[in-house]
């Protein structure tokens, strides 16, 4: 699938001479939804700001659906929507005359069964003679998107949407993601919900230090590196791991009523059979057994951990 967004050796240095960005190097693809995660300060902002046009890079290109952001920045603006972290609305304008004013501002002509369709895809319709200021935190979030897909974009960009709502509103949130995505919009994403990613994305990227540490698909990441655990509850507590046990590389508890044994699922023998067999061996009665898999989150750690 071909890339709409496109970023090439993209460098950041500010006047102080902090390094935001080192050599991003980033394909998005056309239709995806890409999660784009990393710890505080890792660049995410600046990147997304940067191919937004609203900072300049020191070095590097992007360009939207070949669109230079920097040489052709009112192509590849009208392109992009942009939800950002911060809630920034005129307090006395009316839901309604929100969206249709950012529609204007790009060009767009104006188009009111548009407008009601979208605000009541986002559950604003009642809303739409409110002013914003008479809303609560998670409606304004949603007036912000209303905002960013005013002018039909092709990219959209949500920097932590869902920052401050309530769960119901999440997860209305997400239904019209999904059905953005079914019209052929491509999402970028940040978040710190690092569960809403794994149920979303088709591919993710991490982001830390101002470089890109991966960029794979969700699912496959998740069976590359993600580990299973057999969680191992144990009749009698232990004070260590009997010698015996020792090449199964087993993990005791704090209270030593459990065992945890890492292995990989997708090898032909997990070793479960014989870490079993063992364990009665060694007199140990089990109690209870659990599986668990690693989350994207466990990985994003792990990631971010060994760039430490």
């Amino acid at each position: 699938m071909a890339a709409i967004v496109s970023v090439e050796n993209l460098r950041k240095v500010y006047d102080s001479g902090f390094e935001a960005l080192k050599g991003v190097d980033l394909a998005i693809e056309q239709g995806e939804i890409l999660a784009l995660l990393g710890p505080n300060g890792a660049g995410k902002t600046t990147l997304i700001s940067t191919i937004c046009g609203i900072t300049r890079p020191t070095s590097g290109r992007v360009t939207v659906a070949g669109h230079d952001v920097v040489t052709d920045y009112r192509a590849s603006r009208k392109l992009i929507g942009l939800v950002p972290q911060e809630i920034t609305l005129e307090p006395f304008t009316k839901v309604a005359v929100t969206a249709r004013f950012s529609r204007g501002l790009f060009g767009a002509p104006p188009d009111e069964s548009y407008i009601e369709r979208l605000l009541k895809q986002l559950s604003l319709w009642d809303k739409r003679d409110a002013m914003t200021k008479e809303l609560s935190g998670g409606m304004k979030r949603r007036v912000l998107i209303a905002k960013a897909l005013s002018h039909r974009p092709r990219v959209l960009f949500l920097d932590e949407p869902t920052a401050g709502v309530d769960v119901e509103l999440r997860k209305s949130m997400w239904e019209v993601v999904a059905a953005l995505r079914a019209e052929g919009v491509t999402i970028i994403l940040t978040t710190h919900y690092i569960e809403e990613a794994e149920e979303i994305a088709d591919r993710v990227a991490v982001i830390n230090g101002g470089q890109i540490l991966l960029v794979e698909e969700k699912d496959r990441l998740m069976q590359r590196m993600g580990r299973k655990e057999l969680v191992i509850e144990l009749q009698s507590p232990v004070e260590a791991v009997p010698e015996a046990l020792a090449a199964f590389g087993l993990e005791r508890g704090d209270d030593g009523r459990t065992l945890t044994y890492a292995y990989d699922r997708a090898a032909e023998r997990t070793g479960i059979v014989s870490l079993l067999s063992a364990l009665s061996e060694a007199g140990l009665v089990l109690r209870d057994l659990q599986t668990r898999q690693n989350s994207l989150e466990d990985i994003f750690v792990g990631l971010v951990k060994e760039e430490a």
